[in-house]
């Protein structure tokens, strides 16, 4: 079971994976606050600070005598934290196929403006990305290597000097963990990704984003066949 630093994220946890698991539905009010903070075994100060938590993260929202209410999903904010590390528990191949499409439309834009804004910096935290990629690929626990994926995907995104794709990245770090635990399952596909990651490393250092663009979508494209094969993925979700 998860352990928490505090009563609050506790209760946030709690009430989070209800909703995502379907435990009370879109438009339906959660029980009343007397009864639900005594089954969860908390006061009910700590359960409306709770709800005003999900509240902020788009999937309560409360209104006078109608109480508080369950949003539907599109009003949820899929890029916070808590939420997406409550879809890998709750519905992870849906959250594959979400962090699949992401990347498709996000990461060969990223590469080709890398490729034109790379700074000597960001190159150099690209290489080094993937010096750590090749040597944890190497491990026969692969000790790493997920990490410096992330390492590498994350500085690609900050190449290309958008603020924005940078946070992104960093938003979704969970999801692109979680893709890249199930992926690497497949036997070999670690090793199989190096080449891959290098194509858009030299793309990006020689200043070239047709090829940056293209390596990534073969990367990502990779990628979701892994997920697909891959011992890590639900049954039930092929």
């Amino acid at each position: 079971m998860a352990r928490f630093p505090t009563l609050h994220e506790r209760v946030v946890d709690e009430l989070g994976r209800r909703i995502v698991a379907g435990v009370w539905q879109p438009g339906h009010a959660l029980p009343v606050e007397d009864l639900l903070a005594a089954e969860i075994g908390v006061s009910r100060g700590a359960l409306r600070e709770a709800v005003k938590a999900l509240v902020a993260k788009g999937m309560l929202r409360v209104r006078p005598r109608t109480g508080t209410r369950v949003l539907s999903p599109e009003h949820w904010n899929h890029l916070d934290h808590d939420v997406l590390r409550w879809k890998q528990a709750g519905d992870a191949a849906a959250l594959l196929q979400d962090t699949g499409e992401l990347r498709r439309i996000v990461e060969p834009e990223a590469a080709r403006l890398a490729a034109v804004r790379a700074r000597p910096d960001d190159v150099r935290a690209l290489y080094d990305a993937l010096a750590a990629m090749e040597a944890a690929a190497a491990d026969p626990g692969r000790r790493g290597y997920i990490e410096a994926d992330l390492a590498f995907h994350r500085a690609l995104l900050d190449a290309g000097g958008n603020r924005l794709l940078g946070s992104l990245g960093r938003a979704i770090g969970i999801a692109l963990e979680h893709s890249f635990v199930v992926s690497t399952q497949t036997p070999g596909a670690a090793e199989a990704s190096l080449p891959g990651h290098r194509a858009i490393v030299e793309a990006v250092a020689a200043g070239d984003p047709a090829t940056a663009a293209a390596a990534v979508l073969a990367v990502v494209e990779a990628a979701e066949k892994e997920n697909a094969q891959s011992p890590g993925l639900p049954r039930d979700a092929v």
